[in-house]
């Protein structure tokens, strides 16, 4: 059990470097204006999109393994998790639409400011500081 949570770990921190870079290549494109950056930043959007998506199965994955080794509805002690896992479908939901942004970019149809994507580049920031708190404090 402790591997898979080590692997756990590891693939999360991953999947987060991917989840902090790719909406900062969104802000810099959403500001380029010349055609061959633009069409630079589509292809490391892509590329880094394709990356990170294997570490975000991987982190879910080992996830599952490490939650199934737990009894995590055996009383109310257990509300962070459940409290974690809904910031965890928020994560993938933003994932997923990390993936609609990328084709939108790529097809030329960003409507979005950059200063859009600067906001958007905080949540998985702030998804980040509240699972770890859930996690470490246990509040509830």
């Amino acid at each position: 059990m402790l591997w898979f949570k080590a692997f756990h770990i590891i693939f999360v921190t991953s999947w987060f470097a991917g989840l902090f870079y790719l909406p900062r290549l969104f802000v810099n494109h959403a500001m380029a204006t010349e055609p061959a950056e633009i069409a630079r930043l589509a292809l490391m959007e892509k590329k880094l999109l394709r990356f990170m998506t294997p570490l975000a199965v991987m982190a879910l994955g080992f996830g599952l393994a490490t939650w199934s080794s737990y009894d995590f509805y055996a009383g109310p002690g257990w509300r962070w998790m459940h409290a974690k896992l809904t910031l965890v479908a928020l994560l993938v939901g933003y994932h997923g639409w990390c993936f609609k942004l990328v084709r939108d970019f790529a097809a030329g149809r960003n409507t979005r400011s950059h200063r859009w994507y600067r906001v958007f580049n905080e949540m998985p920031v702030l998804a980040l500081f509240a699972i770890v708190v859930l996690v470490v404090v246990k509040p509830f």
